[in-house]
């Protein structure tokens, strides 16, 4: 009889811990759907949400183009004078750069926004093949990247330097296995404050960026305000404010631009 009762104990201990097992692995099912569901069903693509900073970029024709894939096309004003194509940060819609791409336009620079698959441009390293391709000789063409995006410019660059004029890496850096070798430099910037792409990571990677790149950082900025689509968890909190922050970043891109063509 004691036997009994103490199967019967340890049986019914077993199935509380079995319907305890089950319970985690549904919520950790359930959570890994979730994740999966966010990444794989992306938010939609609205051009002109939240871009607008003034009058002038309120004028900036934007338009959603096929060029390889879906790319978002910011006309620049008058005369052409040089190509930006930028990398969207990972699982950041890439209108989030659109208002770079319309301050820039008035200074004759004509900005492409491809759209990556599950927005990682880690899909789609070679989107910029068919943008050069596209706008052809005679004007110079630099690359760009924020984040994730960043690295992948890096990598692509690293492999088609002689095609390009220069490379923007906004709170990037390339991977520790990619060294971009070109005659021309590149601009990195990062945010003071960024706890995403730390300052010992960017630092170090500007020993493999061409000679003569330059580092800049914008005092108390942080990761998530070189786009604009909220904040980023992990990242440092800003003691500047984001339209400063913008100024600074476009300031640091202008006067790079300015040297290039």
């Amino acid at each position: 009889m004691a036997q009994a009762e103490g199967g019967t104990k340890v049986g019914g201990r077993g199935r509380r811990v079995w319907r305890i097992v089950l319970v985690v692995v549904l919520i950790a099912a359930a959570y890994g759907i979730g994740v999966a569901q966010s990444i794989l069903v992306r938010p939609p693509l609205v051009l002109g949400q939240d871009a607008v900073t003034d009058a002038q970029s309120a004028a900036v024709t934007v338009t959603l183009d096929d060029v390889g894939g879906q790319v978002i096309h910011v006309a620049p004003t008058g005369v052409r004078r040089l190509v930006f194509v930028f990398y969207p940060g990972g699982l950041v819609r890439p209108q989030a750069y659109e208002w770079l791409g319309r301050a820039l336009a008035a200074q004759g620079v004509e900005t492409w926004i491809p759209v990556m698959p599950f927005d990682l441009a880690v899909t789609g390293i070679d989107r910029a093949d068919a943008i050069v391709a596209h706008v052809g000789t005679g004007v110079p063409v630099v690359l760009g990247g924020h984040s994730l995006g960043g690295a992948m410019a890096s990598d692509y660059a690293s492999r088609h330097a002689a095609q390009l004029k220069g490379m923007v890496l906004l709170g990037a850096y390339p991977a520790s296995n990619v060294t971009v070798t070109a005659t021309w430099p590149a601009l990195s910037l990062r945010g003071g404050n960024d706890l995403v792409a730390k300052a010992a990571d960017v630092e170090g990677g500007m020993s493999r960026l061409p000679t003569g790149s330059q580092l800049v950082t914008i005092p108390g900025s942080v990761h998530a305000f070189f786009g604009r689509y909220g904040p980023q968890a992990g990242d440092g909190t800003p003691t500047i404010s984001r339209a400063d922050a913008e100024k600074a970043i476009l300031t640091a891109i202008t006067t790079y631009f300015a040297q290039i063509g």
